[in-house]
């Protein structure tokens, strides 16, 4: 059940549960990855309080602060005035599906519970903070391709403070309190934005062709957001793969965003970071997928979480680099 807190202007309360009961660790969800930390998103200083600021239909967009409320339960206030009851539910309608707390994690986690280097994930890890749009996972992927993650800051920065919709309270300049840009916004922006303010390089003629195919009609980003009953892991990757600028890695990040674990992410900071925690100076990719196959379609969380355990406990910036 829902309550809203009399102490805001407007928040509301959630249990930090799953479907089945099972723990939620808002700490952990924040620190998930690193395109949690890119805007539109960001984490407090202690990573206690996570800020977003989401596009809501039919209204503009909506700047909110989400914080654990107490042991059992967290709170999602909004900044600016307070939404009427429509513009609310669909607010916390999108909280919840930025923070997949409709996502069974109970399955993975009865796995896990016997494996004494994942384990500790079923105390609530696992769940991945997610886009409140497929256009946005891809766009920031595409972002992370190639370079430094300073690189990736700076683009998806430049993305959101020029061409971004301001929320209620929003700073005049900067990234903050602006929307993620529509399709629509990034194709009516020239190839000049993206080479001289996005410094994409080669990225631009793909966010590009992108974003026009997206606005245009042509290419429907929202219908990969389906189950595998209708979706199989093996079609969405082949979609996936035929989009401008995605490849492997690329595609099974975004699968990842989108609650399909069966590909595992092997990229320049997985494959060392997995060797320097088994101790060895490489390993081969047919080894680490064996090491998780026994996790069948969870086997790319379980990967993750292996890589990513220390996150918390280091406390650093530098941890939430994701690629």
């Amino acid at each position: 059940m829902i309550e809203k807190n009399p102490a805001e202007a407007w928040s509301v309360q959630f249990p930090l549960s799953g479907p089945s009961g099972e723990p939620v660790n808002l700490e952990r969800t924040f620190r998930s990855h690193g395109l949690a930390s890119l805007p539109p998103m960001r984490l407090g200083e202690d990573a206690n309080v996570f800020e977003v600021t989401l596009p809501v239909y039919g209204c503009p967009p909506r700047t909110v602060l989400v914080s654990e409320s107490g042991p059992k339960h967290g709170s999602v206030s909004a900044v600016g005035p307070p939404p009427g009851r429509e513009e609310g539910e669909r607010i916390f309608a999108a909280v919840r599906r930025v923070l997949r707390l409709d996502e069974d994690l109970s399955g993975f986690y009865a796995l896990a519970a016997g494996d004494p280097d994942v384990s500790w994930g079923t105390k609530g890890a696992g769940r991945m903070v997610r886009s409140p749009t497929v256009f946005e996972e891809v766009v920031k992927t595409l972002c992370t391709t190639n370079c430094a993650w300073s690189a990736t800051i700076r683009m998806v920065s430049a993305l959101v403070e020029h061409l971004g919709e301001e929320a209620p309270e929003a700073p005049p300049s900067g990234p903050w309190g602006r929307a993620f840009p529509t399709p629509e916004a990034m194709a009516g922006a020239g190839e000049e934005f993206y080479r001289g303010v996005v410094r994409a390089g080669y990225r631009g003629r793909y966010l590009l062709t992108l974003s026009r195919s997206v606005a245009g009609g042509e290419l429907d980003l929202g219908s990969l957001d389906t189950p595998p009953e209708e979706l199989p892991d093996e079609e969405l990757e082949k979609r996936l793969l035929a989009l401008p600028g995605i490849g492997p890695y690329a595609a099974a990040h975004v699968m990842m965003m989108l609650g399909r674990y069966s590909r595992l992410i092997l990229d320049s900071w997985t494959r060392p970071t997995y060797a320097r925690l088994v101790g060895k100076p490489s390993v081969a990719d047919e080894e680490i997928e064996k090491r998780f196959s026994p996790y069948g379609p969870h086997k790319g969380l379980a990967f993750w979480l292996y890589l990513t355990r220390g996150w918390v406990e280091e406390d650093s910036p530098a941890a939430l680099r994701a690629f």
